[in-house]
C-alpha cells in the first residue's frame, strides 16, 4: 500500500504580504500609525482638517523626492550632504531664468539643468578628485549655497509665471500637482532600483565594490551617473518648491532638507555601508517625519526642541540599521 504524501501546507495570504513587506517596513508603518494616533487624539480638528491634511501632502512630496535621490546615493556607496543646497541654487536658476524669459518651460528646464549639472560635479570630484564624497559634498554644500546666494543678491527672486505657479498650487482630480509629480518620481525611482540593470548594478556596487570591478561593472561611470541623478531629481524638488512659494530664495533647500533627507533614508533601511536601501522604505520614513514635522507645530512645539528631536531620530535610525546589520553578521 503506498503512503499517500501529505499535502505541505503553504503560508496564508496574511502571512506571504507581511514576509513580502518586510519587518523594516511594517515596524515603520506602526510608527507611522502611532504618530497620527497621538497627533490625531491631542489636536482632532486641526490634524484630520483637509487643509491640513494637503499641507502634509505638499511638504511630504518635496522632501519625499530629494530622499528618493538620497536613497540611490546612500545605496551606492556614497552619500550627498549637498541636496538641500543643490536644491536653493536650481530654485533661483529658475527664478532668474523666467525673469528673463516669461515662461514656465524656461524655468523648468533652468532647474533641472543646474541640478545635474551640480550634480556632476559632485561626481566628477568624487571620482576623478579622489575625494571622500562625504568632504567632497560638504564643500559643494558651501559653494552652492554661496553661488545662489550670488546670484540673487542674498534677497529672493519673485516669479509671476502663472502657469508656473500653477504647479505649487494646481490640483488634478482633486489631488495636488506636487503630490502627483511625487508619485510618478517614485514609480520611476523604483522601476529604476528594481527592474533595470542599472539598478541593479547600484546595489552591486554599494555591496561590494571589488566584486561588482571584477564582474565587469565601470563603477565611476555609475557614481557620477548617480550623482548627476540626484541632481537632476533636486532639480525637479526646486521647481516644486520654487512654484509653491512662487520665489526663488537661495535658503529655501537648506533649512534642514538634506538632513531630513538623511534621516528618511536611514529610517527606510539604507546601510552606512551602501547595498541596501528601498524607495518604498524610505517613501515611509518621509512620512514619519512629514507626520511629525506638521504634528510638532500644529502643537507649537519651539523650532529648537524640533531640531533636537530630529537629530535623535537620525541616530536613532542609524543606530537601529547598524545593531540589526551586527546582529545578521553574527
Amino acid at each position: 500500500m503506498t503512503d499517500l504524501a501529505e499535502p505541505v501546507a503553504r503560508p496564508g495570504g496574511l502571512r506571504r504580504l507581511l514576509a513580502a513587506s518586510g519587518a523594516q517596513n511594517l515596524s515603520l508603518l506602526a510608527a507611522l500609525l502611532i504618530l497620527v494616533a497621538v497627533f490625531g487624539t491631542l489636536r482632532p480638528e486641526a490634524f484630520f482638517s483637509t487643509r491640513n491634511l494637503a499641507a502634509i501632502m505638499s511638504a511630504i512630496a518635496i522632501l519625499g523626492i530629494v530622499a528618493m535621490a538620497q536613497t540611490v546615493v546612500i545605496v551606492s556607496g556614497a552619500i550627498d550632504v549637498s541636496v538641500g543646497s543643490i536644491v536653493g541654487l536650481a530654485s533661483v536658476s529658475a527664478a532668474v531664468a523666467m525673469a528673463r524669459v516669461d515662461s514656465a518651460a524656461a524655468g523648468i528646464l533652468a532647474a533641472v539643468l543646474v541640478g545635474g549639472l551640480a550634480g556632476l560635479v559632485n561626481g566628477l570630484l568624487v571620482t576623478k578628485g579622489r575625494v571622500n564624497p562625504i568632504i567632497t559634498t560638504l564643500a559643494t554644500l558651501a559653494i552652492f549655497q554661496g553661488v545662489a546666494f550670488i546670484i540673487s543678491n542674498g534677497k529672493a527672486i519673485g516669479v509671476l509665471n502663472t502657469d508656473f505657479n500653477w504647479i505649487g498650487s494646481g490640483r488634478v482630480l482633486g489631488v495636488p500637482v506636487t503630490v502627483w509629480t511625487f508619485l510618478v518620481i517614485a514609480l520611476l525611482m523604483v522601476f529604476f532600483t528594481k527592474a533595470t540593470d542599472m539598478g541593479r548594478n547600484v546595489y552591486a556596487i554599494g555591496g561590494n565594490p571589488q566584486a561588482a570591478r571584477l564582474a565587469g561593472i565601470r563603477i565611476d561611470r555609475y557614481r557620477v551617473g548617480v550623482f548627476v541623478l540626484t541632481g537632476l531629481v533636486c532639480g525637479v524638488a526646486a521647481v516644486l518648491l520654487t512654484a509653491r512659494s512662487t520665489s526663488g530664495q537661495p535658503s529655501s533647500g537648506s533649512a534642514g532638507l538634506e538632513l531630513e533627507a538623511i534621516t528618511a533614508a536611514f529610517l527606510g533601511g539604507c546601510a552606512m555601508a551602501g547595498g541596501k536601501g528601498t524607495v518604498v522604505g524610505t517613501t515611509l520614513g518621509v512620512l514619519i517625519i512629514g507626520t511629525l514635522n506638521n504634528g510638532m507645530l500644529l502643537m507649537f512645539v519651539p523650532n529648537f526642541y524640533q531640531l533636537v528631536a530630529k537629530g535623535a531620530l537620525l541616530l536613532a535610525a542609524v543606530m537601529i540599521m547598524e545593531f540589526r546589520m551586527g546582529r545578521r553578521a553574527a
